[in-house]
C-alpha cells in the first residue's frame, strides 16, 4: 500500500469519525432533552449511532491494517 493510500484511509478516518460524533451528539441530546416524550425516536437515533460507530471502527481497522502492512 502506498502512501497516498494510508493517507486516503487516514481521511476517510477522522470522517467517519466526525460522523460518528456527531451522531452521538444527536443522541445525546435526545437523551438528554427530549426523553421521555420523544421516546419513539430512540431506536432510530440509536441505530444510526450505531452504524456511524460501526463504520468508523471499519475504516480505522483498514487504517491500521495497512499501516502494519507498511511498518
Amino acid at each position: 500500500m502506498t502512501a497516498e493510500d494510508i493517507k486516503q484511509l487516514e481521511k476517510q478516518v477522522k470522517k467517519t469519525k466526525r460522523l460518528a460524533g456527531e451522531q452521538a451528539m444527536e443522541l445525546h441530546d435526545l437523551i438528554e432533552d427530549r426523553l421521555p416524550d420523544a421516546y419513539q425516536e430512540l431506536m432510530g437515533v440509536a441505530q444510526a449511532t450505531y452504524e456511524a460507530c460501526k463504520a468508523w471502527d471499519e475504516a480505522n481497522q483498514k487504517l491500521l491494517a495497512a499501516q502494519a502492512e507498511t511498518a
